[in-house]
């Protein structure tokens, strides 16, 4: 009887980590693998792409010590810029301001300058190629866009 109960605990145990962990990768905006188009807000469409997740995650929640440590550890990846998702953390992000809990995305970089560098970006920065809503400042290439064919947008 023992025997039966210390089953069932288990298995119910393991039924329920597993719809956490599956409710949690539901909540990611795309898949690992899944092509994305990376673009902030409207007012600054450009978009950090962090070093590591560590540091996205405590300058999001406000914890950083000046800008030349911003600077250090970003890339600045033009709007537009296409990535791959490599990875989500649903919810990982808990933002100053906002209305809540952002994912964190691992991507690698699949246009622009600093095509294939990898790094995290907030689940608000990026869009579904599908589903591309870009901020009205994005629609056009900029000057350098349209001299330099290696850029792509």
């Amino acid at each position: 009887m023992i025997a039966r109960l210390a089953v069932a605990f288990a298995l119910t145990a393991f039924c329920a980590i597993f719809a956490a962990s599956a409710a949690r990768a539901a909540d990611c905006p795309s898949s690992s693998g899944g092509r994305v188009v990376l673009a902030s807000d409207a007012m600054d469409p450009d978009v950090f792409l962090w070093d590591s997740r560590t540091r996205m995650v405590d300058y999001a929640a406000g914890q950083w010590g000046n800008t030349r440590a911003i600077f250090a550890h970003t890339i600045l990846a033009r709007p537009g810029t296409q990535a791959m998702v490599v990875s989500c953390v649903s919810a990982a992000v808990r933002t100053k301001v906002g209305p809540g809990d952002d994912d964190a995305i691992g991507v690698k970089l699949l246009s622009g300058p600093h095509r294939g560098r990898y790094g995290w970006v907030l689940s608000s920065d990026i869009h579904l190629r599908a589903n591309v809503a870009m901020p009205s400042s994005v629609g056009t290439p900029s000057a350098e866009a349209r001299r330099d064919p290696e850029v792509k947008h």
